[in-house]
């Protein structure tokens, strides 16, 4: 866990325990640059923050798409070293998006492995009921792409309806864009070869996932911002 300043306060063990490795993962990737080193503390114990807990699981969507331990070097050292836990978590969610749907059935003690956490019985709840879950035989069928989504989530103090009707409208908008986005690509191949059309839909999905992930963090950052300077909410402030 982390101070209300972002401070790092998660030592080795809790880091690797939240994000579901072992400690000798966490001082490996330390030991080979995929790690920023953590915060010295009294008595020189290593604090960790939330920029590693989301650099981990960054490597860990990047495991799931296949790369190499070299490839993943490549790719982490194209980033900015100084990119927060919400920036890391936006190319978390780009990466993911390369990968199909993935639903597998695992039992409660691999559930709580993949979400890097303990689940207690309002959690499983809450993440059935955001569709992230399903019961089955012997365990749970869950939804990969959407699991550390859903654990995120459970953090957040915000009603389930509020989730629900955010969910309905993210669903809503992108749905509306994606559509938009096809019908205008589709008259910029029409009279392209078959193979072309193919190639560049192979080439502007994750391109296109990006650039709606960026649009959008800069958008709500602007609207939040405006949010909370508002005039009304000062004066109620003092």
């Amino acid at each position: 866990m982390t101070t209300d300043t972002g401070e790092p306060t998660l030592t080795i063990d809790e880091l690797a325990a939240r994000a579901g490795v072992t400690v000798r993962t966490v001082r490996f990737y330390g030991t080979k640059g995929l790690l920023p080193p953590p915060v010295l503390g009294p008595r020189r114990v290593g604090h960790y923050g939330r920029e590693h807990l989301a650099r981990l699981a960054l490597i860990e969507e990047l495991q799931h798409q296949g790369m190499t331990l070299a490839g993943i070097e490549r790719y982490l050292r194209q980033l900015p070293p100084d990119l927060s836990a919400r920036d890391l978590a936006v190319h978390r969610a780009v990466v993911a998006s390369w990968a199909p749907d993935t639903v597998e059935t695992v039992t409660r003690e691999e559930l709580e492995r993949r979400a890097g956490r303990p689940l207690g019985h309002e959690d499983v709840e809450r993440l059935v009921a955001m569709g992230v879950l399903r019961p089955a035989d012997g365990g749970y069928e869950a939804d990969l792409g959407l699991l550390r989504l859903g654990v995120g989530l459970l953090d957040v103090p915000l009603s389930q309806e509020a989730i629900f009707a955010a969910r309905k409208v993210l669903i809503e908008h992108s749905r509306a864009a994606a559509r938009e986005l096809s019908q205008l690509f589709r008259g910029e191949v029409a009279e392209r070869d078959a193979r072309d059309v193919r190639s560049l839909s192979a080439h502007m999905q994750p391109l296109v996932v990006q650039a709606l992930l960026t649009a959008f963090q800069r958008s709500l950052k602007e609207e939040l911002g405006e949010w909370l300077t508002e005039p009304s909410r000062e004066s109620g402030a003092g």
